[in-house]
């Protein structure tokens, strides 16, 4: 009997506790559905009071106007009284048309909004408009794939196997390279965004300051340093390169939800990426300036036996949009059968949004 008792009461206890919680959730969906209502007619209201106003300064525009044409003897006062009440009522007919079209929009709007997403009032180029509002940050947030302005810089230099950089045949300080580009960030997966693609156009200048008073001479296919005949103020050699890199990025990246969409930013965040290039060799060229009684500048745009084919491995460490850069091209500058001369970089590389 004590068994049957317990049992009983449990029961009870059960429904009522199940009772009150579907009376906790039947109240919170009405307290919702009241606020999502009163939101709504507040923004009926605020929309229709614009437009009444946009309508009734047009209005006195008008009358103005008419005023104005009246003092000017353009028409008569007969005339004048009738174009006011035909401007009164067209102010009177198009208020009455939009706080139907308002409320309309409004209705219609307020059914098919997404969950999570309020209704906002917008202005845009002085019209009004009525959506779901989401800020600049939030659809960028949303997007998979987003892009932007690639800059880096810093050291360049070029090395033959087994080469030390001390005693490379260009000098450290002088020889710099540019790099200006359109770069893609790819999400790869969709619900995560440890793992990312990116990948673009790059526009690369590569410079070597030649030293001990040298420069590159072209003999048929074969390219080599000789020293100048006077002495040297500048001798550099430039290489411009078209190239299409792409890189895999990976790091943190902290995640939200916004309106029920999840949400990911690499802002203050370290990323690595690592990857590669490849491209063309769109041009070279070797500048030379001395003195041999008169300041001379010599400019020779020769092919100089460059490869015109370029391909090469580059990687980068970031914070932010600022990294330390580093690129190295697998291709020889000079075609077989110079000596193989491989051109590197390292300097610092910033993705402008």
């Amino acid at each position: 009997m004590k068994t049957i008792i317990i049992y009983f009461a449990f029961l009870i206890s059960s429904f009522a506790i199940g009772s009150m919680e579907a009376q906790e959730t039947t109240t919170e969906k009405e307290e919702h559905t009241t606020d999502s209502i009163a939101r709504v007619q507040e923004i009926k209201e605020r929309k229709i009071k614009i437009a009444t106003e946009e309508e009734k300064a047009k209005l006195k525009k008008e009358i103005e106007y008419i005023n104005k044409s009246l003092e000017n003897g353009w028409c008569d006062e007969e005339e004048a009284e009738k174009r006011k009440k035909e401007a009164a009522k067209l102010a009177a007919e198009n208020i009455k048309n939009r706080i139907v079209i308002i409320t309309n929009q409004v209705d219609m709007d307020e059914r098919n909004r997404h969950d999570g997403k309020y209704l906002e009032l917008k202005l845009t180029d002085g019209r009004l408009g009525l959506g779901i509002e989401e800020s600049d940050d939030y659809k960028r947030s949303q997007k998979r794939t987003t892009n932007d302005l690639v800059l880096a810089f810093g050291f360049n230099n070029a090395l033959e196997s087994g080469q030390s950089i001390n005693n490379s045949d260009f000098k450290l300080a002088g020889s710099r390279f540019f790099e200006i580009g359109w770069a893609w960030t790819t999400r790869v997966f969709e619900n995560t965004n440890w793992l990312r693609m990116k990948y673009g156009l790059s526009f690369q200048i590569n410079g070597l300051k030649l030293t001990d008073n040298r420069y590159f001479v072209q003999d048929g296919d074969i390219t080599r340093l000789e020293e100048f005949e006077y002495d040297l103020d500048k001798s550099k050699f430039r290489m411009d390169n078209l190239v299409v890199p792409i890189h895999f990025e990976i790091g943190p990246s902290s995640r939200g939800e916004t309106n029920g969409y999840r949400t990911f930013s690499t802002d203050d965040q370290i990323k690595i990426g690592f990857g590669g290039y490849a491209g063309f060799n769109i041009g070279e060229r070797q500048k030379l300036k001395f003195n041999d009684g008169d300041d001379q500048k010599i400019k020779d745009k020769s092919s100089f036996n460059t490869n015109e084919f370029v391909y090469g491995l580059s990687a980068y460490l970031s914070f932010g949009g600022t990294a330390l850069y580093a690129k190295y091209d697998l291709n020889p500058i000079f075609a077989s059968p110079n000596t193989e001369l491989n051109n590197f970089s390292l300097g610092l590389r910033f993705d402008v949004d």
